[in-house]
């Protein structure tokens, strides 16, 4: 069983307060409207967005996942930092499949006159005798990296919006 550590940065022009609240705090309600076309809802299974809380990000017929359920391990507001944990899905054929399961930190700092950086660091533990290779990865990152760009345009589109 090993562990495939994969780190990531995307600057934007919006805050990092803006962000965590959108991002983090406000993702059930803010991403299936920007996102509808791939996913369908995000519910709270358990708990209201503290630690220990489960999400399961329901997705529509257009992606080969019907969900994806999420712990949130670590929760910041002042730091702007999360952990969370994917911990369940229906998919099959995927590199979920491969894994006990990913583990997200992410974390967002000021950077320039307005913007921010959003680091994300993905480990990706292995189940018995898989081994995880980069282009294995390379999926998950680009459909992070669109999350952010999506949401960052809207942010810029809507400056009042989680202010």
């Amino acid at each position: 069983m090993g562990f495939t550590k994969v780190s990531q940065k995307f600057v934007t022009q919006v805050t990092p307060e803006r962000m965590f609240k959108a991002l983090v705090l406000d993702a059930h309600n803010i991403c299936p409207k920007l996102m509808f076309s791939s996913i369908k809802s995000i519910d709270f299974v358990e708990g209201e967005g503290e630690v220990g809380t489960i999400k399961q990000i329901n997705f529509t017929e257009a992606s080969p996942m019907r969900y994806v359920k999420h712990r949130i391990d670590a929760l910041d507001k002042e730091a702007l930092s999360c952990t969370y944990t994917f911990i369940e899905t229906n998919a099959e054929n995927s590199l979920l499949e491969k894994l006990e399961y990913i583990t997200y930190d992410v974390k967002f700092e000021g950077y320039g006159r307005g913007g921010c950086i959003c680091n994300l660091t993905s480990t990706y533990k292995a189940k018995d005798d898989i081994h995880i290779k980069e282009e294995d990865i390379e999926l998950g990152k680009d459909r992070a990296i669109g999350m952010y760009e999506v949401l960052e345009a809207y942010l810029m589109a809507h400056p009042r919006a989680y202010t």
